[in-house]
């Protein structure tokens, strides 16, 4: 029950995930070694609609079900993170199926 009431936290922490694996990874790159700032300018604003997206989802799923006191900050924190928002999914999936 509770993972169906975590899957849209699930589908916008792995597209604000990759949002931001795509903005160090590929845009950043362009812009610092050939000068390319376009990638960054729409990528940057994706990354962080996607971001304030993920924190409002966050909220709502802590509100709508009893999620581990550690959650609300760890989820925030792993956003900042490069892979940070895969390896959370991943932490609080297993914590609230034991």
């Amino acid at each position: 029950m509770s993972q169906v009431s975590i899957k849209p936290l699930t589908w916008v922490g792995y597209f604000e995930g990759i949002s931001f694996l795509l903005l160090l990874g590929i845009a950043m790159p362009l812009k610092y070694q050939m000068g390319i700032v376009a990638p960054v300018k729409y990528l940057g604003m994706a990354h962080g609609v996607l971001f304030m997206l993920y924190v409002y989802m966050l909220m709502s799923t802590a509100a709508k079900i009893k999620l581990p006191l550690w959650a609300m900050p760890s989820g925030v924190l792993a956003s900042l993170l490069p892979f940070g928002p895969f390896v959370f999914d991943k932490l609080l999936k297993r914590s609230l199926n034991s």
